[in-house]
């Protein structure tokens, strides 16, 4: 099943199914009973697919970006945390920070879990079942503050306001099926600069889900971006970063295309 967030003509933030090629609106909760309607969602803007308190980060987390970026292979999933003032909706604009300014902002095509119920030391065996379902992300993020600026961590250069579109929509995990078995893509301007697939993951969904809900409680909603292959922008000679005027597109198998414009900051 695909689902929707987006806003009704009443202004109303609501959630919508798919069923046969349109989308109905749905009653209830979609992290505990919920049910599609019969009548058609009134769609005027179309949202991030949720809107979750934390979203959870891995970084190095396919084999060829770590070479690409000259660091060897983690022995654990490297975490780092974007706060929800990072969350952007499909079509809505990437802003390059302007204030605070940033020269090197970078794509990264990613693959985001939604947990669906709590979860709490989980093992790789059930780690699948409690997700709700799977969508396209885009971890922007601004190198120079990551890496130049930052004092070893990495928050600061990955958690400006934009730096976390996601959508279209939530694609339930019975229809993704295995999520290591993906393709996955970056469209820049219409040319492909990251083309790859989550089989290269060094750390499964299933081992990221059991590793983080390690004593720890991932409450539904949660998201989780798995991290991304290689051809990101900082990695290429010469370097290719995001500039205002740019259009960039993530593409996910099973699940569609997110779409976001470049401008700077206001």
């Amino acid at each position: 099943m695909k689902i929707i967030r987006y806003k009704d003509l009443s202004a109303q933030v609501r959630y919508a199914a798919e069923v046969d090629g349109e989308y109905r609106e749905v009653e209830g909760d979609i992290f505990g009973t919920f049910t599609v309607g019969d009548d058609p969602a009134d769609v005027t803007k179309l949202l991030a697919p949720v809107d979750p308190e934390i979203i959870l980060c891995i970084g190095l987390n396919y084999k060829f970006h770590a070479e690409e970026s000259g660091m060897p292979a983690p022995d654990f999933p490297v975490l780092f945390i974007k706060g929800s003032n990072a969350l952007q909706n499909p079509g809505d604009p990437v802003e390059i920070p302007t204030f605070l300014a940033s020269h090197k902002v970078d794509y990264e095509c990613e693959l985001a879990v939604v947990m669906g119920k709590a979860c709490k030391n989980a093992s790789e065996e059930t780690a699948l079942d409690y997700v709700l379902g799977y969508t396209c992300a885009n971890d922007v993020s601004a190198r120079d503050w990551q890496i130049e600026f930052g004092g070893g961590q990495w928050c600061r250069g990955k958690t400006f306001d934009t730096f976390a579109p996601m959508g279209p929509c939530l694609v339930t995990a019975d229809e993704i099926g295995d999520p290591n078995s993906l393709a996955i893509k970056t469209i820049l301007n219409g040319e492909a600069v990251q083309d790859w697939n989550t089989d290269d993951m060094i750390f499964s969904v299933r081992k990221l889900i059991a590793f983080l809900s390690g004593s720890t409680t991932l409450l539904p909603g949660t998201v989780i971006l798995t991290g991304t292959p290689q051809g990101v922008g900082a990695a290429r000679k010469p370097p290719l970063f995001l500039k205002a005027g740019d259009t960039v597109t993530i593409e996910i198998e099973k699940i569609g295309q997110l779409t976001n414009p470049v401008i700077n900051e206001a």
